[in-house]
C-alpha cells in the first residue's frame, strides 16, 4: 500500500495547491503571491514590510523626493479656476483681494476709509477683520477695470510658476515647498500692507513665484550648483521687481522675495539630523509670527 501524498495550499489561498515557500517566513504560496527576491520567492506581506525598513530618499533639505510636482500642477489649477470665477462673479474680486482699509458705502461703492466710520458706510478690507485677504489676493488675477489685462497677468505668472515651480518643488519635496508658497504669499501681502496706500486694492501670485525664484536661489547655492544660469536667473527676476514698481505691486514681489528667501535659508542651511524637521517647521512658524504681528501693529495703527 502507498503511502498518502502530502499536498500543500498558499496561506492566502487555501484552494490553490502549491509547493513554494516563502524564503522570509517559509509560509507556503501560490504563483499570484509570489514576488522575486535577490534568491527565491518571498510573500506579498514579507515584501511588504521590507520596503517599510527601507530608507526613503530625501532632497537635500530632507523633503521627501517628489518625481510628479503634484503641487505646482494643483496650484495652477486653482489659480486658473479662480480666474474663471472672476470672470462669472467678478464680486469675488472685491470680496477676497488684499486691501487693508476701505468702506462700504450706502450706494454700494468703495471710499476711502475713514476713522470713525460715518454713518450709513461699512469698513471692509484688513480693518473689517478680514484678515483671509492676505492669502486669498494670491489666487486672484482679474481687476474689474483691467479687461484684457487680467488674462495677460494669470498667462504669465502661471507660465512662470510652472517653469519655475517644478523644479522648486523637486528641491524641497512637497510639504515643504507648500509651506514656501504660502508664506512668500503671505509675505508679500504684508510688505504691501506695511509699505503702500492702505485703499489701494492688489492681487496676483507674483509674490509667491518671487518667493520660489529665492529659494530656487538658496537651495542652488547649498548645493554647490553652476551658478551661472541661476544668476542669469535671479538677474531676470530682479529685473523683473524694478519694472514693476511702475506696473504693479513691487511691494508684494520684494515681500514674497525676502520671505522666501528666509524661509529657505532655514530649510537649506539647517544640519541633517532626527530633529531637522521640527527646526525647520519652527522655522516657518517663526515666520508666521512675524508676519501676523506686523500686520496686527499695522491694521491696528489704521482704525
Amino acid at each position: 500500500m502507498e503511502p498518502e501524498s502530502h499536498v500543500t495550499t498558499c496561506y492566502r489561498h487555501p484552494t490553490v495547491e502549491s509547493y513554494v515557500s516563502c524564503v522570509r517566513c517559509e509560509r507556503i504560496i501560490c504563483p499570484d503571491c509570489m514576488r522575486e527576491a535577490a534568491v527565491g520567492h518571498q510573500c506579498v506581506e514579507c515584501v511588504r514590510e521590507g520596503a517599510k525598513s527601507v530608507r526613503q530618499a530625501r532632497t537635500v533639505v530632507g523633503g521627501r523626493i517628489s518625481r510628479t510636482p503634484v503641487v505646482t500642477y494643483a496650484l495652477i489649477a486653482v489659480n486658473v479656476l479662480a480666474y474663471l470665477a472672476e470672470i462669472v462673479r467678478p464680486s469675488i474680486v472685491d470680496r477676497f483681494a488684499m486691501i487693508p482699509a476701505a468702506m462700504v458705502g450706502p450706494d454700494g461703492l468703495h471710499y476711502v476709509y475713514q476713522s470713525p466710520v460715518p454713518l450709513g458706510f461699512e469698513a471692509e478690507g484688513l480693518v473689517a477683520g478680514e484678515w483671509e485677504r492676505l492669502l486669498t489676493s494670491a489666487f486672484l488675477h482679474l481687476e474689474p477695470t483691467e479687461g484684457t489685462f487680467g488674462l495677460a497677468h494669470v498667462v504669465m505668472n502661471m507660465l512662470s510658476l510652472w517653469m519655475i515651480g517644478r523644479a522648486v518643488e523637486t528641491m524641497l519635496g512637497r510639504v515643504r515647498y507648500l509651506a514656501l508658497y504660502l508664506l512668500s504669499a503671505l509675505g508679500g501681502s504684508v510688505l504691501v500692507l506695511l509699505l503702500d496706500d492702505p485703499g489701494t486694492t492688489t492681487l496676483g501670485a507674483s509674490g509667491a513665484i518671487f518667493g520660489l525664484g529665492a529659494a530656487y536661489y538658496v537651495v542652488a547655492r547649498r548645493v554647490g550648483a553652476d551658478m551661472r544660469g541661476v544668476n542669469r536667473f535671479m538677474g531676470f527676476l530682479l529685473l523683473w521687481l524694478l519694472v514693476s514698481a511702475g506696473l504693479t505691486s513691487w511691494q508684494g514681489h520684494l515681500g514674497g522675495l525676502l520671505t522666501g528667501g528666509a524661509v529657505a535659508l532655514a530649510y537649506a542651511y539647517v544640519p541633517p539630523g532626527p530633529r531637522r524637521t521640527l527646526i525647520q517647521a519652527a522655522a516657518c512658524a517663526a515666520a508666521v509670527t512675524v508676519l501676523v504681528v506686523l500686520a496686527l501693529a499695522r491694521v491696528g495703527g489704521l482704525k
